[in-house]
């Protein structure tokens, strides 16, 4: 079996109804949020605008 693209990094709410995600083959952090039937997901971005990209390698398994 193909191991997960995706890692949960942080979670933040009753039931984790705020998330960050890390893509393990290209960096990048996604923030998602649901809230009932609704939800969204977004790269998430620095002060500066810029997409947040962390080294994959720090949440290797």
């Amino acid at each position: 079996m193909k191991d997960k693209r995706f890692k949960k990094i942080y979670g933040q709410g009753f039931v984790d109804n705020l998330n960050i995600f890390i893509d393990l083959e290209t960096g990048v952090n996604y923030l998602s949020f649901v809230n009932g039937y609704a939800g969204g997901l977004t790269p998430l971005l620095d002060k500066d605008g810029k997409v947040v990209i962390t080294d994959p390698r720090e949440y290797e398994d």
